[in-house]
């Protein structure tokens, strides 16, 4: 039962990893700019399941938002098309950061399941020291 919880607190500190890796990336490039229909960064998505076999739960992928980038008037950049139009990506930096914090969160709360675990499996070969 303690080897359990620490392999399933595990994948989930996995996950949560990743998840803190997609968003980080997602951050770093917000504000990068292309010409106009020359493909803007797109915000990076996970694609998680329970596990099959094995309890827990695990990244199956990391997939693109099929969200268009958003067009801004900016004729002075030096991506502006002829209209005057350069696109960012269609990533929203309130909603990263909202998103990061969940992520830190579910990581932290999976880091102590396992210190827990840990312990209990500690204080049990003590026991049995005695």
């Amino acid at each position: 039962m303690t080897f359990d919880a620490i392999g399933i607190a595990g994948t989930g500190l996995n996950v949560h990893r990743k998840w803190l890796d997609a968003l980080s990336d997602n951050i770093a490039n917000v504000n990068t700019a292309t010409p106009p229909g020359q493909g803007a960064f797109r915000e990076k998505l996970l694609v998680v399941s329970e596990g099959a076999d094995s309890p827990g739960v695990y990244v199956n992928g990391v997939v693109e938002s099929r969200a268009e980038g958003r067009l801004v008037y900016d004729p002075s950049h030096p991506y502006a098309d002829e209209k005057g139009y350069v696109q960012y990506p269609n990533v929203d930096l309130g909603d990263q950061m909202s998103m990061l914090i969940l992520a830190q969160r579910g990581y932290q709360a999976n880091a102590a399941v396992v210190d827990r675990a840990k312990t209990a499996y500690e204080s049990a070969l003590q026991i049995g020291r005695n």
